[in-house]
């Protein structure tokens, strides 16, 4: 198992995972050519992605979305609430609304709370490896604790500070909107989910989502590698790809 972040923050997301020759995209948040740039980088030719997994209707998550199918036609991913939300012509698509298995990949869905029709998570599973992508929530619930522990990598929001947001120049309503049930993960609410998920198997976490103007990443970083121990910190970028992380 394999997985690069290409792209994260509120400018656009996306992020390869290749799993027995299986290539696949979470969301398509930045355009074609920034797409195939990044996928070039890391020697795989974009035409190869075979599916791509919608977490949400935001733009900074599919606005590449309609070229991508036009180019490319890959299998859409994604549930049928997601799925109406996004009002777009897409014929080759497959809902999942809870588990799916691609061949000999099982793949989990978890239920987000963000300000939009639905918001999913997903586990990657395949035999001893696994990987957790979670963003764009203001909260996880405890439900998903058990199913979240102890997986090989986890890539989570860590999308402000609370100090930073509050003394920004936003207007008040959508500081409130961040911090609300269906906002965004703080630092702090970050390093409480690590903290109660991260066990002996764990050995990459990435942080994601950083808000460019109400968070720094040294912050974030320092705030999960001061408080966990965790074999690989890294944060994804906004402009451009991490490192491929090979599980």
């Amino acid at each position: 198992m394999k997985f690069c972040v290409l792209s994260s923050g509120s400018k656009g997301n996306s992020t390869y995972i290749e799993i027995n020759n299986h290539k696949f995209l979470i969301d398509v948040g930045r355009n074609f050519l920034y797409l195939s740039t990044k996928l070039k980088e890391i020697d795989v030719d974009i035409k190869d992605i075979e599916g791509i997994f919608i977490t949400h209707n935001h733009q900074d998550h599919i606005q590449g979305l309609k070229v991508f199918i036009n180019k490319v036609n890959p299998t859409i991913y994604l549930s049928k609430k997601i799925y109406d939300a996004i009002d777009m012509d897409i014929d080759n698509y497959v809902f999942i609304e809870d588990n799916y298995n691609i061949d000999e990949i099982e793949i989990k869905t978890i239920k987000l709370s963000h300000d939009t029709p639905e918001c999913k998570g997903y586990i990657f599973i395949n035999n001893d490896k696994d990987l957790v992508y979670i963003t764009d929530t203001g909260y996880i619930n405890k439900n998903y604790f058990d199913v979240l522990k102890n997986r090989c990598a986890y890539i989570l929001e860590s999308n402000h500070d609370v100090e930073m947001l509050m003394n920004c120049s936003r207007p008040y309503p959508l500081k409130m909107r961040v911090l609300g049930d269906s906002g965004h993960i703080s630092n702090k609410d970050c390093l409480y989910y690590l903290t109660n998920f991260v066990g002996g198997k764990t050995k990459y976490v990435v942080l994601a989502h950083i808000s460019h103007d109400n968070n720094d990443p040294v912050l974030a970083y320092n705030n999960i590698k001061d408080n966990l121990d965790i074999e690989n910190l890294l944060v994804a970028k906004q402009e451009d790809r991490l490192e491929v992380i090979e599980l």
